[in-house]
């Protein structure tokens, strides 16, 4: 098996850098922000920025991984004090008020709930055209994150189904979907603070549930 050489001492600080600068552009600009003006802000060039993340998507991946573990690991306290049915609820409300409320993160989940290409990707394209392996690397990375959202909705939308909450024909990555639409909407509409996103949840919740 091949040996992973360890980064060095000044690649790893770059990395750093880029990874602080991105969270402050991300924040201010949103998923699309310019990519030329993370490499500026972390006073590195864009091709060290490019050697570290391939991809916008990549990037978003490693900004907010954290971010993301996180609220998957609360479908697990969720579920351990809610019944099946309201913890579904519960977690997917944290999940979508995530979603609208830190800047970029929305983009990153795209890919993993809906399949699509990202929007923060597509922009891109302008950045670099050389995009195949950059591409590969970026969807390996999606993984990550991908795998940590559905693995907790598969659970909590199972365990709800087991109790009669939730109808037998509705798949995990159905609701995931409903939710990123809610977000999207709630998103064009300027309702960011959480309050209409949970109101159109609830009733979302009513179409799943079991006749």
């Amino acid at each position: 098996m091949a040996q992973v050489k360890p980064m060095r001492a000044d690649a790893r600080r770059n990395r750093e850098r880029l990874l602080r600068a991105a969270a402050g552009v991300f924040a201010e600009h949103g998923a699309g922000a310019s990519l030329d003006d993370i490499a500026r802000r972390a006073e590195v060039g864009t091709g060290t920025l490019y050697r570290h993340f391939p991809t916008r998507q990549a990037l978003l991946e490693a900004v907010y991984l954290e971010s993301v573990e996180a609220i998957a690991a609360r479908a697990d306290t969720i579920a351990a004090a809610r019944p099946p049915g309201a913890a579904l609820v519960a977690w997917l409300g944290e999940l979508a008020v995530g979603m609208l409320q830190v800047r970029g993160l929305k983009a990153l989940l795209g890919t993993a709930v809906t399949g699509a290409e990202a929007v923060a990707d597509r922009a891109d394209r302008a950045d670099r055209t050389d995009r195949a392996d950059r591409t590969d690397r970026a969807d390996r990375a999606d993984r990550a994150c991908g795998d940590c959202v559905r693995g907790a909705a598969e659970r909590l939308v199972r365990a709800a189904q087991e109790a009669g909450a939730v109808r037998g024909d509705v798949a995990p990555i159905d609701v995931l979907r409903l939710v990123h639409g809610v977000v999207t909407a709630c998103e064009s509409a300027g309702e960011t603070d959480g309050t209409a996103v949970r109101r159109y949840l609830s009733l979302l919740m009513e179409g799943l549930t079991r006749a």
